[in-house]
């Protein structure tokens, strides 16, 4: 009775400490703090003791005590490019999961593929002093971050390579995917493709183009310009590029799609067709395997993205500051669904 009355009491009045916790378990400080840190040296009978004591007396870790002794906030940032795009949902949990390995807690914003906004948000998290920064980029000019990272605060860059500072990077195989995924139309017969993709100011639209020009110059295939489309991912002017490229008498007979958003307009497109194109987008899509033909796409894996981007900025965090800024890529696969193996029609 008198050991659930000390429990209740410590629970809803004094705030149990790690004193109190060793005192119910009959052990030292110093073993309490094994066990709270998740280290070793502990028999597994004394941890059981030391994790009842916790439960009763309702102890909680004091986090705040722990960030003042390393001189850290136990946060960090994620500036991303648009939170409602799905393609940064699985980013974001990775990023959100190795952050919580390390104890730390995300926090993050949309740039609305804004450089001011990006700039505006980045600032924001420092004044709020996170530890790091995971920054996905809508400009090209970083510069305004070397006096944050001179200061200490990490920084990794993802999806898209940092403008004029060197930074660590970790990025999809855009080029080397958007070739594979040309190629593979080309194999099946197709020599005028059309390519519609995103603005050509972003990093991942023109090496999407590179690798599709590189793909068409492989197999000695010219390029009429007019199969080519860069400009917003807007329904409306993805439409419009789509239906030209399929109108008239150098009409294309496949379409590669630069990432997810075109390829959705592209596909609604197409349905409305009497004949068969195939197409090809870059970035899987949810449901691409349920359409009639399934959607063949040459998919990243964001999720992989996120984690090594967040690793690389905890190994920074944890003292591993002699690192060179360090460029990773990532590779694409192919997965083909029909849309990508119909024959020029």
């Amino acid at each position: 009775m008198a050991d659930s009355a000390r429990g209740n009491e410590s629970r809803y009045g004094n705030r149990p400490t790690m004193k109190d916790v060793a005192a119910r378990a009959g052990v030292g400080l110093k073993t309490v703090s094994r066990v709270v840190n998740g280290e070793s040296g502990v028999t597994p009978d004394t941890e059981r003791r030391v994790q009842e004591a916790i439960d009763a007396l309702g102890f909680r870790r004091n986090d705040s005590a722990r960030v003042l002794r390393k001189g850290r906030t136990a946060s960090v940032g994620l500036v991303l490019e648009d939170l409602a795009d799905p393609f940064y949902g699985p980013l974001s949990r990775a990023v959100e999961e190795v952050a919580r390995a390390h104890g730390a807690l995300l926090i993050n914003g949309s740039s609305a593929e804004d450089p001011d906004r990006e700039q505006e948000l980045a600032l924001a998290l420092c004044a709020r002093r996170v530890d790091g920064l995971v920054v996905i980029p809508a400009g090209d000019d970083h510069r305004y971050l070397e006096p944050e990272i001179k200061a200490g605060v990490a920084t990794v860059f993802v999806d898209r390579p940092a403008g004029r500072i060197d930074a660590d990077t970790v990025l999809s195989d855009n080029f080397g995917g958007a070739r594979d995924g040309v190629a593979h139309l080309i194999a099946h017969g197709h020599r005028r493709i059309g390519f519609i993709g995103d603005q050509p100011r972003i990093h991942t639209a023109a090496e999407r183009l590179r690798g599709y020009r590189a793909a068409m110059e492989d197999a000695g295939l010219p390029v009429d310009e007019s199969w080519v489309s860069l400009g917003t991912t807007d329904a409306g002017r993805v439409r419009t590029a789509a239906e030209t490229m399929l109108n008239g008498p150098d009409a294309v007979t496949a379409i590669f799609a630069g990432n997810n958003r075109v390829t959705v307009t592209v596909v609604r497109v197409l349905a409305g067709l009497s004949r068969q194109v195939a197409l090809v987008g870059f970035d899987d899509f949810e449901l691409a395997d349920l359409l009639d033909p399934g959607v063949t796409v040459i998919a990243q894996d964001a999720a992989a993205l996120g984690r090594t981007a967040a690793e690389r900025l905890f190994r920074r965090l944890d003292g591993a500051h002699d690192l060179g800024a360090e460029r990773i890529e990532l590779a694409t696969r192919l997965i083909a669904r029909g849309s990508g193996e119909l024959p020029p029609s």
